[in-house]
């Protein structure tokens, strides 16, 4: 029996994305973000419009998307309740937030240069993605404390380990167990419980 109720979140599970952002002073800023899906070469990106990132995004126009294996859901948790943002928003600090400058460190995460943007790349993330911002959004009540980011991809770097046998364009979902946030709590994926009809479309070409 369905019941009507009013939930105050509606994170009904979408990959965890570690967002690195360049700053004002050239320092990177390191964030997780829960709301995050894509479309052919483009990114929707949903985040608090008072935020570090989104500072950053604005200014900057570029990041890269680092998405985190569920073997890294220690160093994701201890970015919890940290900022970018110097001093802390007061909506931030009633809710437990504390400024912390170098983010990859807490994190105990290892940036890497990235191939054309600056932000650097998070060396353990299985997939890491250098995008470019192309527009911005508000997002949800006038006014809106959120933005919807819309980012294209420009080169995507992912650990071979993932990978289809023979294959260097196709990531296989049978090996990639990416980190869920699923209503504010950490998830993986279990197997796979059918086969779909739509993955022929997508998969590799038959090599003749």
């Amino acid at each position: 029996m369905h019941k009507i109720v009013n939930p105050k979140i509606f994170y009904f599970g979408t990959p965890v994305v570690l967002i690195s952002t360049q700053n004002e002073n050239n320092s990177v800023n390191l964030a997780p973000i829960s709301s995050a899906w894509s479309l052919h070469q483009s990114f929707m990106l949903g985040i608090s419009n008072r935020s570090q990132t989104v500072q950053n995004l604005l200014r900057e126009r570029e990041c890269v998307l680092n998405f985190p294996s569920v073997d890294l859901v220690h160093a994701v948790d201890r970015l919890a309740l940290l900022t970018g943002r110097n001093p802390v928003p007061d909506y931030k600090v009633r809710q437990g937030y504390r400024y912390e400058p170098d983010k990859f460190g807490t994190a105990q995460l290892t940036p890497i240069p990235s191939d054309i943007v600056k932000p650097s790349c998070v060396k353990e993330c299985p997939v890491q993605l250098e995008a470019i911002v192309k527009h911005v959004h508000d997002f949800g009540d006038d006014p809106s404390t959120l933005a919807a980011i819309e980012v294209k991809i420009v080169k995507s770097h992912i650990n071979e380990q993932i990978l289809m046998d023979g294959e260097e364009n196709y990531i296989d979902p049978d090996k990639w167990n990416p980190l869920i946030m699923n209503f504010c709590e950490f998830y993986g994926i279990g197997e796979k419980v059918h086969p779909s009809r739509l993955a022929p479309v997508f998969a590799p070409p038959v090599r003749q």
